[in-house]
């Protein structure tokens, strides 16, 4: 321990209950946003406690119970809270017999352990603390002008993007266990994830899901926001079980980010705000709440650049987590869910990521988040930790205790390694560079009958049995007892009852105008790219010098000309199907994220989807008509050209109708393009160029065949006879006659029923889609 001069002059305390055993811990430090916690000792049936200040409590502004003053200590090691005129009165006698006070095995402070468990605090140390007494008539004024000094470092702001009131919730959970059942050939096979897991965490909490992969962590974390029902267990919101009306207070972020690559910082949370936030605030407000957003998620930098992705150049990685994180905080919910927050960042980073979490929960609000492998500091700031191994809890406490348990049942680290670290290879049954348990090490001893390996030591899956057989035996029945106190909240408010209710953040017609907007400015760059301007001038060009200046004069050039007409009516028939097949497969994830927080109707969503490409529909066909009508020397009257214009656009919608349908209906590309590839042959076939009589057993699938209406008409357009005054003209040739072409308002018909049908095939199926599939 350091002298006087290390001291720091925090002074801060509340009441904290003793453990009522003769002892001392002196914990690691921690970081500058919390304060360790310290055991203190009591002489037989003795009052006295302790008295500690725990920046992360939920009630910071408890104010102090007893007129004695706390004293910070610090060291290059560890910073506690002593009490000291308590220590010595508590203690002398405990002194005296065993003259030293057992260090923790942990110093979270430098980010590793270290194996002396047994080291001491010399008394003489004790005596320089003596002399660091602090004045009692020490005013509180010093005190809360301390924390908010500190409070505004730490939050930067963020109590003014947190106006709303917060609902506290308490999150418990009890035995949770969930299997699933994999088919394998003509059987079926059970799988356990988990198996009995049980924690809690409270509002201004941080706990911390950790273990290896394929431990479990993300599907506890499924389960216990709400996202996949539990096979057997408890799972309860203030004592509540789970209902829908708590989506509005839950927020959770994916793994992988979500987002839309060409829409900006700004205009991504302008858009989650605009559709999210209650409907009481203005649209003016709703912005403000975006700006407060970004300014406390430091954005302001980047808040006018594309967020990107994998083929497009946006923001770093960092940038687009807390965009991520900001969309769920725009609401201000009570409980916020993160799956691996800072995995692929940078350590200074994923730091920023969890202090931004630490004040998440100081603001009131129950954070959980599954965490890989985090760093010392890290791992510091965590308040619980519930760690997974192959299922099972292996350990639910206050995470800067964790390190002590495991000392406590003999695995305890032989050289300084990060706390984290440890307990993953604890987890894996790794323990090397570890002490080995007393029990294990006497079952598995050289000559022994379960010895399994050279070195004498157990095996990992021993190692995990020992470990879980230890936390039933010593942690497991107390926290199951911990949880049947009930839960101690205010009565619910009004308004608090009003937003459990199921409220829309906009009317229909507001969902609808944003999502249209929306979607212009993400889909812009799909249609309008240069590839796609590229291929479509290209072949118009082609088309316009294969076909440069044709007339129909003679029958065979009228069968030429034909054919340019069944190209262009398969050519706008191909190109859009499959664009449109990507469409809900690519926006799945999108759709079953928003759909999942009532972020908008399906229905809003779907029109707006459909009317959003309208106009960008238009523009390439336009140029392609108008490259190709005039080079090819086609009918030469505007009523004509509009007329083509107006089948041609027909035949888009129809076969986007088509593509959008076979895509929600698979919601897999590759099924999708397979089928649509099918189709489109089989429609090209039947599209009457290649085949006039169609035997009768097949001859319905003419009438299905959007390319069979579209070049009917496209015939009717070019070579119609109604102005017509000589008999040797187009429309009196064997070819057009044999088509009889005089019963276009049927084909017509045809294609206005096709582009509505199939839109509402595509509807009934994105209705049937599960939008709790998504993990």
């Amino acid at each position: 321990m350091e002298h006087s001069e290390n001291v720091s002059g925090m002074y801060e305390a509340v009441s904290m209950p003793r453990t009522g055993k003769d002892s001392i811990f002196i914990p690691g430090r921690k970081s500058s946003s919390r304060s360790s916690s310290v055991v203190q000792p009591q002489d037989d049936k003795d009052e006295a406690g302790i008295r500690i200040q725990k920046k992360r409590s939920f009630n910071r502004e408890k104010e102090l119970a007893s007129g004695k003053a706390v004293r910070k200590t610090k060291s290059l090691s560890s910073q506690f809270l002593v009490n000291i005129d308590e220590l010595f009165n508590n203690v002398a006698g405990s002194f005296d017999e065993k003259g030293s006070i057992p260090s923790r095995a942990s110093s979270n402070g430098l980010g590793f352990s270290t194996p002396l468990a047994g080291s001491v605090l010399p008394l003489d140390d004790i005596s320089d603390a003596s002399r660091l007494q602090i004045p009692r008539q020490k005013d509180s004024a010093t005190r809360q002008s301390w924390s908010a000094h500190e409070k505004d470092q730490d939050s930067c702001g963020w109590r003014k993007t947190h106006s709303k009131p917060t609902l506290p919730i308490y999150l418990k959970f009890e035995d949770v266990k969930y299997k699933v059942v994999t088919k394998g050939g003509k059987s079926s096979d059970e799988k356990h994830i988990l198996h009995g897991i049980t924690g809690s965490v409270d509002p201004g909490e941080v706990l911390a899901l950790m273990g290896p992969s394929g431990g479990g962590k993300t599907t506890l974390l499924n389960l216990l926001s709400g996202k996949v029902k539990t096979n057997s267990g408890r799972i309860t919101y203030n004592d509540q079980p789970y209902a829908k009306t708590l989506k509005h207070r839950i927020g959770f972020v994916l793994q992988d980010d979500i987002v839309f690559p060409h829409l900006t910082v700004k205009e991504t949370l302008t858009y989650a705000a605009l559709l999210r936030l209650p409907n009481t605030l203005t649209r003016q407000q709703k912005k403000e709440r975006v700006m407060d957003i970004i300014s406390e998620l430091d954005l302001e930098r980047c808040q006018n650049t594309i967020i990107g992705g994998a083929l497009v150049r946006g923001i770093s990685g960092g940038e687009r987590k807390r965009v991520c994180i900001g969309n769920e905080i725009l609401l201000n919910p009570s409980l916020l869910f993160l799956d691996e927050p800072t995995s692929g960042l940078d350590s200074t980073t994923a730091l920023r990521i969890l202090q931004m979490l630490q004040n998440t929960a100081e603001a009131g609000k129950t954070v959980v988040t599954t965490i890989h492998q985090p760093s010392s500091r890290l791992f510091s700031m965590f308040d619980k930790l519930v760690l997974l191994g192959k299922g099972n809890s292996l350990y639910f406490g206050k995470a800067s205790e964790a390190m002590l348990y495991f000392s406590s049942i003999g695995c305890s680290p032989l050289e300084a390694m990060n706390p984290a670290e440890f307990l993953i290879d604890l987890a894996n049954g790794n323990i090397s560079n570890k002490s080995v348990p007393s029990e294990l090490e006497d079952k598995y001893s050289p000559g022994r009958q379960n010895f399994e390996n050279e070195e004498g030591k157990p095996s990992p899956g021993e190692v995990h049995e020992y470990l879980v057989g230890a936390y039933e035996e010593r942690v497991a029945n107390l926290e199951k007892m911990k949880l049947l106190s009930p839960v101690r909240i205010d009565s619910v408010s009004e308004m608090q009852r009003r937003e459990n209710s199921r409220e829309w953040g906009a009317n229909w017609w507001q969902q609808f105008s944003i999502l249209f907007r929306r979607g212009l400015k993400e889909r812009r760059h799909e249609y309008l790219s240069g590839l796609r301007i590229t291929q479509v001038i290209s072949t118009a060009v082609i088309l316009g010098l294969l076909w440069w200046h044709s007339d129909a004069s003679s029958p065979k050039k009228l069968q030429d000309q034909a054919g340019l007409l069944f190209f262009i009516s398969v050519f706008w028939g191909f190109l859009p199907l499959f664009t449109a097949i990507f469409t809900f497969p690519q926006e799945r994830a999108m759709l079953v994220k928003e759909r999942s927080v009532d972020m908008y109707r399906l229905s809003a969503y779907f029109v707006a989807r459909n009317t959003s490409d309208l106009p960008l529909d238009l523009i390439l066909p336009i140029l392609f008509m108008l490259i190709v009508y005039f080079m090819a020397g086609l009918k030469p009257s505007f009523a004509a050209f509009s007329l083509t214009m107006l089948t041609v656009f027909l035949s888009i919608l129809a076969s986007q109708g088509l593509g959008m349908t076979i895509g929600a209906a698979l919601m897999d590309v590759k099924k999708a393009t397979t089928l649509a590839s099918i189709t489109l042959m089989t429609f090209m076939l039947s599209g009457g160029f290649f085949i006039q009589e169609f035997p009768s057993f097949i001859s319905w699938a003419r009438h299905i065949s959007f390319n069979y209406h579209t070049y009917r008409l496209l015939l009717k357009i070019q070579y119609s006879c109604s102005n017509s005054n000589y008999e040797e003209g187009p429309c009196n040739s064997p070819f057009i006659r044999g088509l009889k072409l005089n019963r276009s308002g049927m084909e017509l018909g045809a294609m206005v029923a096709m582009c509505i049908g199939y839109r509402l095939l595509a509807y009934i199926f994105l209705r049937r889609m599960k939008l709790r599939t998504l993990t």
